[in-house]
C-alpha cells in the first residue's frame, strides 16, 4: 500500500501529521510515520479509541485563508446522503457518506467542497454529539 498523507486529531486536542499505510476502519491501531522525522522509518501506534478523527489531505496546513464551502450548490449532487456532523469539541464538518452507523467505530464522509484540502475524513462516533442530514 502506499503512504496516505494525514492528519490525526486526537480527542483531547493533540495533532500529528504523517504518513500512513495501514489505516482500515475496522481496525483499532494503525502506525503513522511523522511528516517532520524524514528518513526515519519509526512510526508512532496510534490507537482509534483515543482519536476523534483522521483527515486525508492534500496538504498538511492546507491553506488557512481558504474559506470551504459548506453547501452544495442547486441542482449539484454527491453520491450518499448529505450530512452536518457537529463533533463533541464543537468542530462542524459537512460532507456525504454512504456508510454512517452510530454502532460502528467511525465512518467516512466526503467533503461538499472538491477544492478543500481534505479528501476525506474518518469520523470516530464517539467523537461525534450530533448527526442531521441536510
Amino acid at each position: 500500500m502506499e503512504p496516505i498523507k494525514i492528519v490525526v486529531r486526537f480527542s483531547d486536542g493533540k495533532i500529528i501529521r504523517g504518513y500512513t499505510q495501514n489505516f482500515l476502519p475496522n481496525k483499532p491501531i494503525f502506525h503513522v510515520r511523522l511528516h517532520d522525522a524524514p528518513g526515519t522509518s519509526d512510526a508512532v501506534e496510534i490507537k482509534v479509541d483515543d482519536l476523534k478523527a483522521v483527515f486525508f489531505v492534500r496538504d498538511f496546513f492546507g491553506d488557512p485563508g481558504y474559506k470551504e464551502k459548506k453547501r452544495l450548490l442547486e441542482g449539484e449532487k454527491r453520491p450518499g446522503r448529505l450530512m452536518e456532523v457537529t463533533c463533541k469539541d464543537g468542530e462542524i464538518i459537512v460532507g456525504s457518506t454512504t456508510g454512517y452507523d452510530p454502532k460502528r467505530p467511525g465512518f467516512f464522509i466526503f467533503p461538499v467542497d472538491p477544492k478543500e484540502n481534505n479528501l476525506r475524513t474518518f469520523i470516530v462516533s464517539k467523537a461525534v454529539s450530533r448527526v442531521r442530514y441536510l
